[in-house]
């Protein structure tokens, strides 16, 4: 019933114009606004995503989006210059920039966590 059509996933933000500067600017993704005061992210590869508004906002309490890069050191540096803090969890063994090192562990993918304005969790990895 569902295969022809287009699907996306979406996610809350309290504030629609500091999630359009973080997403658009800090991270350059390309981003396009509705009349609604609705985002729409659009993703490399070409996937599409909605960031909404939403006065009583919570952050989501898992990663909502992962971008997969080819050498984590250099992206996390150059998010680092754009002014992205990266996430410390004490139970990840996570090295001086953030960055748990899973692929020499052969625990998965080098993954390092941030989060959007909203406090939504985000992360760069990358995989062998």
């Amino acid at each position: 019933m569902l295969e022809s059509t287009k699907a996306f996933s979406g996610f809350s933000v309290n504030d629609i114009e500091a999630a359009k500067q973080f997403y658009g600017t800090t991270l350059g993704v390309a981003v396009s606004e509705d009349a609604m005061g609705h985002l729409t992210l659009t993703l490399p590869g070409g996937t599409e995503v909605l960031a909404y508004p939403k006065d009583d906002h919570v952050p989501a309490a898992f990663t909502i989006l992962n971008f997969e890069v080819d050498d984590i050191d250099k992206a996390v540096d150059a998010l680092t210059v754009s002014g992205v803090s990266f996430q410390r969890y004490d139970a990840m063994h996570q090295d001086d920039k953030g960055v748990m090192r899973g692929i020499a562990a052969g625990m998965g993918p080098d993954i390092a966590w941030f989060t959007d304005p909203a406090g939504n969790v985000l992360s760069v990895l990358q995989n062998a």
